[in-house]
């Protein structure tokens, strides 16, 4: 359904920012533009972008690699507390917060300013913007119990930026996972890797450290073009700024652009039959991101005739891992244990020199991974092509590329 089909207050353009993983920003910049957003600019882990009520859906619902989404509410100078008052007051709060809602400020940020006690920063922006809404709405005080708008203020060289959460729960909770493993990595940032590494869903996946399934969750979901929000709610409706009718005509719009009938090959494996098992639960939930599409009694593995592209697993040491498809070479993409996740350095090297078995059994395929040492090269015993810096949740790492095993 195009825009203009669209009732309410679509017409109406604002100006939002999807916060990502640091080193990820170019992804969520061509997710945008995919999704017919205009990107503005993007700084360190944040990507701005102008849209409509039907675009900020659009974005919660099919952004994979951006952790949130929020409103860039106002927009003022303050080097003391006495301006930083005035602005968040001069802000019109009551476009955005209902009668009977509640006001948090969640984080404060602050680089190269005269301000930077960030307590004292949340509690005057906090007073500011409730005293406003308590005049507007005749209240002695803002509701602490029930819903409550969440607002973020970030203060870079003396400007202040106010942005309210639209998301609710972070994005990268997608809904499949019941279970995360050991150290499980987060499905934005596995989405931002399949998008980096430039894999399509004409070539061969496979996963050799599957985990929980992450990976090739997110690749089966991009392959079908299964927006990954379908299945949940955004803090934007409880807004003033939301729009239900909108949100439902978005998520139909999305809908529809699934297509289980590609034919995909992504598979994977995990020394741990545990893992496999979790993983393989957290498949069959990819039901419920369909909702109406497919139920979730009708899914079945690889193989079987409702979803034939689902991936296929085994508990198997990476070392015996080959190639499930007959076809051409295609892409590894994994995330091998980390010593810093999982506690033991030497055990995470050890592996590292031990993966250099893929380049026997998967020859001619290329190799995406992200760990958090800066030195696997030296013990994998190959340079990589590419490496950039990117977080997975709070951990720094990097992620290697190599063109050919």
């Amino acid at each position: 359904m195009k825009n203009s089909e669209l009732t309410g207050r679509d017409s109406v353009l604002e100006t939002a920012a999807a916060l990502c993983a640091v080193g990820a920003e170019k992804v969520v910049s061509n997710e945008l533009r995919k999704l017919d957003l205009k990107v503005l600019d993007s700084l360190f882990g944040r990507v701005r972008f102008k849209a409509d009520t039907a675009g900020l859906y659009r974005s919660l619902m099919g952004l994979r690699a951006a952790d949130r989404v929020l409103l860039e509410a106002g927009f003022f100078r303050a080097d003391d507390f006495d301006a930083l008052f005035e602005g968040a007051a001069a802000f019109p709060w009551e476009r955005l917060v209902p009668k009977g809602m509640g006001l948090r400020v969640v984080k404060v940020r602050t680089n190269r300013s005269h301000l930077m006690a960030e307590t004292s920063i949340q509690a005057v922006v906090h007073k500011a913007a409730a005293e406003r809404l308590c005049r507007h709405y005749k209240l002695a005080r803002l509701s602490d119990e029930g819903a409550a708008a969440e607002v973020r203020v970030y203060v870079e060289k003396d400007m202040v930026s106010l942005l309210v959460d639209l998301s609710g729960e972070p994005l990268f909770k997608r809904g499949y996972r019941s279970e995360g493993g050991t150290a499980p990595l987060r499905e934005t940032t596995a989405a931002a890797m399949l998008l980096l590494s430039g894999w399509k869903r004409k070539f061969p996946l496979y996963d050799p450290f599957c985990g929980s399934g992450t990976i090739l969750i997110e690749a089966a979901m991009y392959a079908w073009d299964m927006a990954p929000g379908l299945n949940r709610r955004f803090s934007l409706s409880g807004l003033l700024i939301g729009d239900l009718k909108i949100e439902e005509s978005v998520r139909r719009e999305l809908r529809d652009r699934i297509n289980f009938n590609r034919v995909i090959r992504i598979a994977g494996s995990d020394g741990e039959s545990r893992a496999v098992s979790i993983a393989q639960s957290n498949i069959e939930r990819l039901g419920d991101l369909a909702e109406a599409k497919v139920p979730v009694r009708g899914i079945r593995f690889a193989g079987q005739r409702e979803m034939p592209g689902l991936p296929r697993l085994k508990a198997l040491p990476m070392a015996r891992a080959r190639p499930p498809f007959a076809e051409e070479a295609g892409f590894i993409i994994t995330n091998p244990p980390y010593g810093k996740r999982l506690g033991d350095r030497a055990a995470a090297e050890r592996t590292y020199g031990e993966m250099a078995a893929l380049r026997e059994g998967f020859p001619g395929w290329k190799l995406a991974l992200i760990t958090d040492h800066p030195g696997f090269e030296s013990f994998f015993g190959k340079k990589a092509e590419s490496c950039r810096e990117i977080s997975n949740g709070a951990i720094p790492s990097y992620f290697f590329q190599y063109d050919q095993l």
